[in-house]
């Protein structure tokens, strides 16, 4: 267990266990939800929700772990790992990060080595049930060494960027970095 953080039984909905940061959740339609990769990337695309399912996918378990003092163990995520998506799109040399942009207009930044790992997912299952509402649905990204609000909900762009980009909560003075294992929860 990362430092100062406590085992629950399961990951609180955002705006339902939690205290969201808009008054409601957004309600995405996947009859009609397009994803877009794009930015410093050779081949740009823009995904339906049938095409996003159709992308080659994994099942990773990883622990969860909030910027709160909270951490869930062994969560199942299925989804598309970051590094299978790269292969599609093919970074250009000039793209270092990737930010995250989502339906209720949160982002989030990271670069492309701490998206590397495996377990590194652009999730829409958690424990072999579809993503509810509160918990990013449809997709959502899981970065499982970072405190979650580097797990951008709702996500609806990845845009391959020269560089990190400051998103929602790191301009309000979290940690950047983010990095569970050193308790790097704000901007020192």
């Amino acid at each position: 267990m990362p430092p100062n953080q406590r085992p629950i039984k399961r990951i609180l909905r955002w705006g339902i266990d939690h205290p969201g940061i808009i008054s409601t959740n957004p309600r995405i339609d996947t009859t009609t939800y397009t994803l877009t990769v794009d930015g410093e990337v050779d081949r740009p695309v823009r995904l339906n929700w049938s095409e996003v399912l159709q992308l080659p996918h994994t099942v990773s378990v990883s622990d969860f772990h909030c910027v709160e003092g909270w951490s869930v163990l062994d969560c199942k995520w299925e989804g598309v790992r970051l590094k299978d998506l790269e292969k599609l799109v093919k970074p250009k040399a000039t793209a270092q990060a990737a930010t995250f942009e989502c339906a209720d207009s949160y982002t989030t930044s990271l670069f492309l080595s701490e998206l590397a790992d495996d377990d590194v997912l652009l999730a829409y299952k958690l424990n072999d049930e579809d993503l509810e509402e509160g918990l990013g649905a449809p997709l959502r990204l899981v970065v499982p060494s970072k405190y979650a609000y580097k797990s951008a909900l709702w996500v609806v762009r990845v845009r391959f960027t020269r560089g990190k980009e400051l998103g929602f909560w790191e301009r309000r003075g979290y940690s950047d970095s983010a990095d569970v294992w050193k308790n790097d929860r704000f901007r020192k």
